[in-house]
């Protein structure tokens, strides 16, 4: 298993932007993809980033099951 630290997950889920605050946020608001604490430390493993991206694919761009007109 491959764990990343915070900096590394956010530079591989949002590219150079590396949005490290928004994991930080994600993980205080229990949204977001899984993470493991090992003692202090915050890691994620790179299969459970790659599950979460999977989750977030979408067909459209409207609510789904919600008429928009």
């Amino acid at each position: 298993m491959n764990l990343l630290s915070t900096e590394q997950a956010a530079l591989y889920l949002f590219g150079p932007e590396g949005k490290k605050g928004t994991l930080n946020q994600w993980r205080y608001r229990k949204v977001g993809p899984k993470f493991r604490k090992i003692g202090k430390l915050v890691r994620y493993a790179e299969a459970d980033l790659l599950e979460y991206l999977d989750q977030q694919a979408r067909s459209g761009t409207s609510h789904q099951g919600y008429q928009t007109y």
